[in-house]
């Protein structure tokens, strides 16, 4: 009770037998019964229609129970055959019955109360009060729910349900529009004994068609919004609900009005999160537009492999399957699981080759200025000697004529060097061995202008040439890495819901590997949770499969797929979860259910 005076743990009312006796439990206010405050700690017995006051909220107490019998002795002064004057019912056993029924709609109403608290989705909402409907309204027939898609469309049935138990397709249903708009314009709960007798609904042909007998139609309003409304009416009793009915039913639809509302709240900030985790995402891949898109594609595929392992039946997956909620759980982390990369530089997140793009331009004009000082250096030469007048016409001659040899030889040579480092420059998918030229091209050395020689390869670049396999040097590859770290600092910053909870842990892990060679924490085997293996085999595969990206070409799925295979072997990744995503073919675009 939100009154301030009152003490949390207040008063008690108990029952024993047929009394109900309250209790005081040393309240700071009191508890006062017919303007007198009780004793702390001492039964006092109520009776039907005392007054109770709790510090300042008023109250008054009714019991349903039957009165006891007085046990006082009475006086008996005349008899008379009481048989003569009863009636075909008995009133003790119709009191009797009607306390019966108002108590099994009392606890109806009650169960349909904690019921609607607890749902947490629209179609369980639905279910549950059409359960309850039944329940609170024997004599009802048929009942259904029509609710609003937005303000401007009408509402359109979504359940319908006769007493029987058969569920009837919304579409089928037939509806007395005259009923439909009265409750929805006017915003009234209606009740109409013997429609067909009623002189506001009696002339209408979807009543008459329906022989509605008895209805009971209540709006589904929160404040100014009507949301829809629900419908209870029966063919056969013109007698059926009474006003009692509709006051019972008006309560329910005004709790359904609000879960439904807090649904519509819930699925508008569902989608608001949705959003922003999808711009976010866009607005990352284009820092690097030929990586676009593969976050989107790994949530699809680990989607994809999250349902296709509830239906597996692998041995070592036993029991595995997920709820709708940790399935989105695993989007997110799947569409967020590389936003670490907004903290990598950019020249090192574009890196298409080996040696990035303005150092192999560097090292092919250093390449053409080694051949320009040879050739300065071999004609500055002649030029000197013939100058001295060593050299004869016929030596001259031959002199230039070898020296066009050599720098014909010289220059075959470099850039027969220089096609050995653009294959080296080709980044590789699997581990491959440096090309042993390289060391030859380091050797080699060259004489500058200024009599200083130097090397054709610095030692930074051959050991970026050498790189077995990708295109990342170890300084580059530990600023990738990073990415990881930063992606889960960024995510544990984010206030998550309850049910996604573990997308920062999710993410976090996709690099990790089972046999620990993985990082950034080198988890291994159970230390790494189903749901972030499932995102590093989706990973992985559009890692192989790509075709947007340049350092790389792009490989066919059955070549991706041995490929993922082999690291399952040496111990790296799930084989049952490969097993799974391999026979469901979760890489293939799923039609939208």
């Amino acid at each position: 009770m939100p009154e301030q005076t009152i003490s949390r743990r207040h008063a008690r009312i108990r029952r024993r037998g047929a009394r109900y006796l309250i209790e005081d439990l040393h309240s700071r206010n009191g508890t006062f019964v017919l303007g007198e405050r009780l004793p702390p700690g001492e039964w006092h017995a109520l009776h039907d229609g005392d007054e109770l006051s709790l510090a300042s909220a008023q109250l008054v107490f009714h019991s349903l129970l039957v009165p006891e019998q007085s046990t006082t002795p009475t006086l008996i002064t005349r008899s008379v055959d009481a048989t003569q004057f009863a009636p075909a019912l008995d009133p003790a056993s119709a009191a009797r019955s009607d306390l019966e029924k108002s108590v099994q709609r009392l606890h109806a109403m009650a169960q349909a109360s904690i019921a609607l608290g607890a749902v947490t989705d629209q179609a369980t909402l639905i279910e549950k009060i059409m359960n309850f409907i039944f329940d609170l309204f024997p004599l009802a027939e048929r009942a259904f729910i029509m609710l609003r898609n937005n303000e401007r469309d009408p509402p359109a049935p979504v359940a319908a349900r006769l007493r029987n138990g058969r569920t009837v397709d919304p579409a089928d249903v037939r509806i007395s529009y005259t009923i439909v708009d009265e409750v929805l314009h006017r915003k009234r709960a209606i009740l109409s004994v013997d429609t067909l007798a009623d002189r506001h609904f009696a002339a209408h042909a979807s009543i008459i068609a329906q022989a509605i007998r008895s209805v009971m139609c209540v709006p589904l309003i929160l404040g100014d919004d009507v949301l829809g409304l629900i419908q209870v009416d029966t063919s056969s009793d013109p007698h059926a609900f009474q006003e009692a009915d509709l006051e019972i039913l008006t309560g329910v639809c005004a709790e359904t009005a609000v879960a439904l509302k807090n649904f519509q709240l819930y699925s508008e900030i569902r989608g608001l999160l949705d959003g922003f985790v999808c711009a976010s995402v866009q607005a990352i891949e284009e820092r690097d537009p030929v990586t676009a898109g593969h976050s989107f594609r790994v949530a699809r595929y680990a989607e994809n492999l999250a349902i296709a392992v509830a239906s597996t039946d692998h041995p070592a997956l036993p029991n595995a399957s997920f709820t709708p909620a940790q399935i989105r759980e695993i989007r997110y982390a799947a569409l967020l699981h590389d936003f670490g990369k907004v903290g990598v530089r950019e020249h090192v997140l574009r890196k298409e080759k080996k040696l990035h793009h303005a150092d192999m331009r560097l090292l092919e004009q250093r390449f053409l200025y080694a051949r320009a000082c040879f050739e300065r250096r071999a004609w500055r030469d002649l030029a000197e000697r013939h100058l001295l007048g060593e050299l004869s016409i016929a030596a001259f001659r031959a002199e230039r004529e070898r020296i066009e040899a050599e720098l014909g030889e010289e220059g075959a040579r470099l850039e027969a060097f220089l096609d050995i480092i653009r294959r080296a420059n080709e980044p590789s998918v699997s581990h491959t061995e440096p090309l042993s030229e390289l060391h030859a091209i380091r050797c080699h050395t060259c004489h500058g202008t200024d009599q200083a020689d130097f090397q054709l390869l610095s030692e930074a670049e051959v050991t970026a040439l050498s790189i077995t396999k990708g295109c990342l040097t170890p300084d580059e590859r530990r600023q990738i890495e990073a990415h990881v770290a930063d992606t889960y600092a960024f995510l544990i910053l984010i206030p998550w819901t309850r049910e996604l909870a573990g997308v920062p842990a999710i993410a976090h892990g996709h690099h990790e590997k089972l046999d620990g060679s993985g990082y950034p924490m080198g988890l291994c085997g159970s230390q790494i949770s189903l749901q972030t293996r499932i995102l590093t085999i989706s990973d992985i595969y559009d890692a192989l499969t790509a075709r947007d990206r340049p350092y790389k070409q792009a490989i066919p799925p059955e070549r991706a797929l041995d490929l993922i295979a082999e690291e399952c072997r040496a111990g790296h990744l799930d084989t049952a979860l490969f097993k799974v995503f391999v026979d469901s073919k979760s890489w293939e675009t799923r039609s939208a259910a």
